[in-house]
């Protein structure tokens, strides 16, 4: 009997590890999903549209792909803008190469060093579902300080690297997370209001460092500046905190210069690089 030629090409064609279609389909739906998580990694947000034309895949597709990864947080879909975003998932899942790359070992480095040049704690944290993570702190030996464990969550509007890290936002992100968060009065300096708040981006947008002054609790500030990845977004941020008396109006200016220096510090040791468009974002009342 004769053979089929179709036949016998597909028996030549298969992997001597016999595996069979569903197997092949499977990796193929894995590698997709890479590419689509790698591409929105680099793009940090974008519509099913836009990343499906970025990756050449159909949308029906990639919305499954999507779907599939939203369940396992690997990605987060905002309704109000319809658009995807990396999710909480990919951070944990790629902070094991952060340790493996010592992120947290270096900033630590840098967190001492700056803690002797100002003689205060200094801090790592993240910004996460609206909220400032704290990441990593050393202590000053100064017998008043503040203490952040790591994990400890707080608002984004009552703290300085909360407010660097909005100040790196659009203008639409920032009010997202005003309506899901609110703008709670801790202190009589709690900047409570939208407008006033927006005013004080523009500032810190401005000069590249920001300051809770008092705004969390009376009687202790906090001086913040941005960490910046591989393709120039404020990732984390480092800061400086202690009491009013010894970050006084005198030393502000001289300290911020401090907390700069260390946080373009751990860009460069990180990999990172300080973006070069440095226009007005839309939350800016200028054009």
């Amino acid at each position: 009997m004769d053979k089929d030629p179709g036949q016998e090409k597909r028996r030549r064609g298969r992997p001597r590890s016999a595996s069979t279609d569903e197997d092949t389909a499977t990796v193929r739906a894995l590698d997709r999903g890479i590419h689509l998580l790698r591409a929105l990694a680099t793009e940090g947000k974008a519509t099913l549209t836009d990343l499906s034309l970025r990756v050449g895949m159909p949308a029906s597709s990639a919305h499954r792909l999507l779907t599939t990864l939203q369940k396992n947080e690997m990605v987060e879909f905002q309704e109000t803008t319809q658009q995807w975003l990396v999710g909480v998932e990919a951070y944990r899942v790629g902070s094991a190469f952060i340790q493996r790359n010592n992120l947290i070992e270096v900033g630590l480095h840098v967190l001492r060093r700056l803690v002797e040049e100002t003689g205060e704690t200094a801090n790592i944290a993240i910004a996460d579902k609206g909220d400032v993570v704290f990441l990593a702190q050393v202590e000053t030996p100064n017998p008043i300080r503040a203490f952040f464990p790591p994990g400890t969550r707080a608002f984004m509007h009552a703290s300085g690297i909360g407010k660097m890290m909005l100040a790196e936002l659009e203008r639409h992100e920032v009010e997202l997370i005003l309506r899901d968060k609110g703008l709670p009065r801790f202190t009589d300096n709690t900047l409570s209001s939208s407008n006033a708040l927006l005013s004080e981006l523009d500032a810190i947008r401005r000069r590249g460092w920001s300051l809770d002054d008092e705004e969390r609790y009376t009687g202790m500030r906090c001086i913040a500046a941005p960490v910046y990845d591989v393709h120039g977004k404020a990732v984390t941020g480092i800061s400086i905190s202690g009491p009013a008396e010894r970050l006084s109006d005198a030393r502000v200016a001289e300290m911020a210069v401090m907390v700069k220096n260390a946080a373009a510090k751990l860009t460069t040791l990180t990999g990172g690089r300080r973006r070069s468009n440095l226009a007005a974002k839309p939350s800016d009342p200028r054009p």
